[in-house]
């Protein structure tokens, strides 16, 4: 029943920008984790930096919707 609803949605939107905008929501979700997980402390590679860790959620988001 949702996936019907998603379905309809999602149907007009072209590839591309399905995938624009999954890039953004990973980045986004990155950004979020770091602010409320991530290591304040710059030790750590990824969640050390909300830059890293947007651009590292932007790029699983890509990954995801290829």
């Amino acid at each position: 029943m949702m996936s019907d609803t998603i379905m309809k949605l999602t149907s007009n939107i072209s590839k591309p920008v399905k995938v624009i905008i999954v890039a953004i929501l990973g980045g986004l979700a990155g950004y979020l984790y770091h602010v409320f997980f991530g290591c304040h402390s710059g030790g750590c590679p990824i969640t050390g930096s909300p830059i890293n860790s947007s651009l590292y959620g932007a790029l699983m988001g890509f990954i995801i919707s290829i």
